[in-house]
């Protein structure tokens, strides 16, 4: 989804309130795991926020997304608090897991554990 300038210094602006709000009480949201605000996209009419979430460990995953989900109101209660004067309407959040790091990891395993012979002198040459 590509996003046009107004969207992505809005997304910017919800990552890094988002970000404030989840470092002041990290254990009421996540408990014991490390959450990163990865990314934020915005739909169009800047009414709805898609938050990208990388969890570790990644077993803590379903517990987090879950204690997000249960505490959504108070989260953009939270946000409104903070970016109320500035816009309209505080956006309907919705929280996603991205997992662009494990799968960079899994990839990385793989390719380490190719057993790729070394060149033919012969091969080189030509």
């Amino acid at each position: 989804m590509t996003q046009n300038k107004r969207q992505h210094k809005y997304g910017r602006q919800i990552q890094k309130d988002l970000s404030e709000i989840f470092q002041r009480d990290t254990r009421h949201y996540f408990g014991h795991s490390l959450v990163t605000v990865t990314a934020v996209e915005m739909s169009p009419d800047l009414g709805f926020a898609k938050i990208f979430l990388s969890v570790f460990p990644i077993q803590n995953t379903e517990d987090v997304f879950f204690n997000l989900n249960e505490k959504k109101s108070e989260i953009r209660k939270h946000l409104g608090n903070r970016i109320g004067k500035q816009v309209r309407v505080i956006p309907e959040l919705a929280f996603f897991h991205d997992d662009t790091e494990e799968r960079a990891s899994r990839m990385d395993q793989l390719i380490d554990g190719l057993n790729i012979p070394p060149a033919d002198e012969t091969e080189e040459e030509e």
